[in-house]
């Protein structure tokens, strides 16, 4: 059965999968172009979905990944990411302080 499913993945024209063609193609994007051009496409790929998708589908598609999460991890994940979370929050708020502080201090002299 593999070896049929891999055929029908055969491109015609090569001895190569798709998956093989798909992956030297990345590559060679990849060797080609800096990070600059995949932050292009990426923010113009958003762009495209903003406009052809309201609200519901971006509610729609947070839903399933939130659902896919809960699936894959347990709660000790949950915990972990909200200790984290608080930890770099707090650190945040203490950073903000301080330069809160430091703006009032200049600002006096």
């Amino acid at each position: 059965m593999a070896n049929k499913q891999n055929n029908r993945n055969r491109n015609n024209n090569e001895n190569m999968t798709v998956e093989e063609a798909g992956r030297k193609g990345g590559e060679a994007t990849s060797r080609n172009h800096d990070l600059d051009f995949y932050e292009e496409i990426g923010r113009k790929g958003g762009e495209a979905t903003s406009k052809n998708h309201g609200h519901e589908f971006y509610e729609e598609i947070g839903r399933k990944g939130g659902e896919a999460t809960a699936d894959n991890h347990g709660e000790e994940f949950y915990g972990e990411i909200g200790r984290k979370g608080g930890e770099a929050r707090s650190k945040q708020r203490s950073q903000d302080s301080t330069g809160n502080q430091n703006r009032r201090h200049n600002n006096n002299n």
